[in-house]
């Protein structure tokens, strides 16, 4: 945006001043960062843009400088107000994604009996990529209770995390909903979103680009946040310790800070990422666990029933099957 360089008026897309881009229509690597013909004009300035500032190639290694003194720091209380942050953004990508659905319109057809070119199917055997979304967004939850231990009212721990739940679900809900419902099908199809739907919309646009500011200061807030839940976790199971010397925390967040570099270097796919990790660490945490530890407590007291230990186990193939059908779909 800064350089005036713009490689989405090659991909399918709308007219008009509310342009919508289909960048995946160019097959699996979608035009980014390549030396054809764009916008600007400018080849050479556009080769050496590109040799400096590429997505998964360069832009990754930049933010080590940014994420890694962050994740380092001690406190928690650091964290926990350095999030609120985040909510700034949450607000700003509510804004636009109501903004663009009013100037967009609601593109949505209901046509039982006909064939539609753009019809998309209320199911589908791919369903599974969705559990596995969901499974992380469950998963991940276990983290609270690491939060919640630093809070000085515990009283109030059911209510604010019931007010919490409420308000993730409806924001998920709204943003999701209005943008299916909003992206404009025909002429694009809706297999057109992108798993950042930010891609959709062109490097020229003004409110987009103001939106990937605030979601890179989004996830600066949350990154050091979920390193810190990672450190107290790993390190206080094995040394005791959620803090025991600064080589330690060191050593940990530079695998934590090198896993993401490479998996943004060689697998810059985000839906992957989420579903097969949530898919793997949700068998445990969410299936396999609880279950486990229910059961053997209704049969230390005494209380364990076929129908109970039926059910949970189920429960547990439920989470296995989770986990090879993303592997398989």
């Amino acid at each position: 945006f800064v350089h005036d360089i713009n490689v989405t008026d090659i991909v399918p897309g709308t007219n008009g001043s509310n342009k919508v881009i289909c960048p995946n229509a160019a097959g699996d690597h979608p035009p980014q960062n390549r030396s054809m013909m764009f916008s600007s004009g400018n080849s050479t300035g556009f080769q050496l843009f590109e040799e400096w500032w590429s997505k998964s190639q360069t832009v990754p290694f930049y933010l080590i400088a940014v994420l890694l003194p962050l994740l380092n720091l001690k406190s928690p209380s650091f964290f926990a107000k350095f999030n609120v942050l985040g909510t700034v953004s949450v607000i700003y990508l509510v804004l636009l994604v109501t903004v663009k659905a009013a100037h967009l319109g609601i593109h949505l057809e209901f046509n039982w009996f006909t064939e539609n070119e753009f019809f998309v199917p209320e199911f589908r055997v791919l369903f599974p990529q969705l559990t596995g979304v969901l499974t992380l967004a469950f998963f991940i939850h276990n983290c609270v209770i690491t939060l919640l231990q630093n809070n000085k009212n515990q009283e109030n721990n059911v209510r604010d995390l019931s007010i919490a739940y409420f308000l993730v679900g409806l924001t998920y809900l709204y943003v999701g909903v209005i943008i299916f419902a909003s992206f404009p099908s025909p002429p694009l199809s809706k297999e057109c979103i992108e798993q950042n739907f930010l891609d959709n919309f062109p490097s020229n646009d003004i409110m987009s680009f103001i939106a990937r500011i605030f979601l890179l200061f989004q996830m600066i807030t949350v990154y050091p946040l979920l390193g810190y839940l990672a450190r107290v976790q790993l390190l206080r199971q094995v040394f005791g310790n959620a803090y025991p010397s600064v080589f330690h925390v060191l050593a940990l967040n530079i695998a934590i800070v090198g896993a993401g570099v490479a998996m943004a270097r060689f697998y810059p796919n985000i839906g992957g990422i989420i579903r097969y990790s949530g898919a793997t660490c949700g068998l445990a945490f969410v299936f396999v666990y609880p279950s486990l530890i229910y059961v053997i407590s209704l049969r230390r007291a005494g209380q364990l029933t076929w129908p109970a230990l039926i059910i949970h186990v189920f429960i547990i193939l439920l989470g296995l099957a989770n986990l090879i059908a993303q592997f398989l779909l």
